[in-house]
């Protein structure tokens, strides 16, 4: 998501001629994503390759001479159904099958056609600019020679915020690109997790559910980095809200959520809210972000529901998603945050929350890299930066989350902050007001 919030215009007048003359390619429409064997789903362990196909790469729906391979799989989704998911591959350039980053996107959207891999078979969405505009975020793990992998972690309904299924879609993803011989990986490659800002909710909770889920993908991680992490969305709910910008997240998050979980929070709405849940339901973050400027829990929600905690399926869903009741990872982890963010519209202090990059909220980051450290996982750096928001941490992150991967693939000793990262929020679950 590099930049892409910020720059969204300029891309999206960088490929309006091709979203005009693109030929219409809806999502619905393409049998890969569907699941049709007789064998029920529940029957294949999750990770098992259903379907595959090579197509060229494309950017802006235009055909690169770059191929990539696809793979329908199964994995397990927010509720513990098996589900059906798709992730894309870039082999390495070198032929190199020891070492693969999975790459995970922030596309940020409701909508099921804005994922990845549908922006990489050549689909053309709004929201699809954003892991257009990522594309150029893979062209340093190739350059090194890496195999890279990039799974749809939002998964088939596009549950955002969801991050226990991010979870579970990016660990499967891994044992499917492992098991096929389409992808020249196999069982020993090792591989790096990398992702900001929503794809460090899909890296944050892969690393953090492969111990228990997918021990055999977790002997082979050699770390995961992540920046702009959503920890307590709680917590997140209150810092943005208000703010003239990041506001729109809120009722978007909720939408994913509530989806993901089987929730249904519409009795609690208020006729306003109602109208601008129905207006995100399939939206992405492009179409969300400073529409609702000013927005408030307590301007969707009905009078009575004022206090977001008096709603019981929402204390439910938050607690569901907070990855501090997670287990801690047990591979070496480089985090990053920011810490500006008045720079993006951002000014919210509240006690017990602090302030944030804009959207995350850094004393959170904080407290999740302490709680790391203090439960048996000393391989954990954190990286806070003071000066730089959501966008502008995300430019500074990259470059180093890269580097970090790379010594982690050459073996060498992963630094550590423990001991040294200063003091963060409470991530104790909430309780019902």
């Amino acid at each position: 998501m590099i930049r892409s919030h910020v720059r969204t215009a300029a891309l999206a007048a960088a490929v309006a001629l091709t979203l005009a003359a693109a030929p219409a390619s809806p999502a619905a429409a393409d049998s890969f994503y569907s699941y049709d064997g007789s064998t029920p789903l529940s029957s294949y362990a999750p990770g098992t390759v259903l379907k595959t196909r090579t197509l060229n790469y494309h950017v802006a729906g235009l055909a690169t001479p770059v191929k990539a391979v696809q793979l329908l799989y199964r994995t397990t989704d927010a509720q513990g159904r098996p589900s059906a998911n798709v992730t894309s591959v870039v082999r390495s350039i070198t032929g190199d099958s020891t070492k693969a980053v999975s790459y995970q996107s922030a596309y940020d959207s409701l909508d099921p056609a804005d994922a990845p891999s549908r922006a990489i078979a050549g689909d053309v969405t709004l929201g699809g600019l954003l892991p257009n505009g990522e594309s150029l975020l893979l062209l340093p793990s190739l350059l090194l020679g890496y195999n890279v992998v990039v799974p749809d972690t939002e998964g088939q309904t596009a549950n955002f915020a969801a991050g226990p299924e991010y979870g579970t879609n990016t660990l499967d993803s891994i044992r499917a690109v492992t098991s096929s011989a389409a992808t020249g990986m196999t069982k020993s490659t090792k591989f790096g997790l990398l992702g900001y800002s929503g794809g460090a909710i899909a890296t944050g909770w892969a690393a953090a559910l492969a111990p228990s889920y997918a021990p055999d993908v977790n002997a082979n991680l050699v770390g995961f980095t992540e920046g702009g992490v959503l920890v307590d969305p709680a917590h997140n709910l209150k810092y943005v809200g208000g703010s003239p910008v990041w506001s729109g997240v809120v009722p978007m998050a909720l939408i994913g959520v509530a989806r993901g979980f089987g929730i249904d929070l519409r009795p609690y709405a208020s006729e306003y809210g109602l109208k601008v849940l129905d207006d995100l339901e399939h939206a992405s973050i492009i179409n969300a972000l400073g529409r609702y400027p000013g927005l408030t829990w307590q301007k969707i929600a009905k009078p009575e529901y004022a206090n977001p905690n008096s709603v019981p399926p929402f204390v439910a869903a938050v607690n569901k998603v907070n990855i501090g009741s997670a287990p801690t990872p047990s591979v070496p982890g480089f985090i990053a945050q920011g810490n500006a963010g008045f720079l993006e519209g951002t000014t919210s202090n509240l006690p017990g929350i602090g302030t944030g990059d804009g959207v995350m909220v850094a004393g959170d980051v904080r407290a999740l890299a302490r709680q790391y450290c203090a439960t048996g996982n000393k391989s954990i750096e954190y990286q806070q930066y003071d000066l730089l928001s959501h966008v502008g941490g995300a430019a500074a992150w990259a470059p180093v989350a890269i580097g970090w991967l790379a010594d982690r693939f050459a073996g060498k000793t992963a630094p550590s902050s423990c001991g040294r990262i200063p003091a963060g929020n409470s991530l104790a679950p909430e309780q019902p007001a």
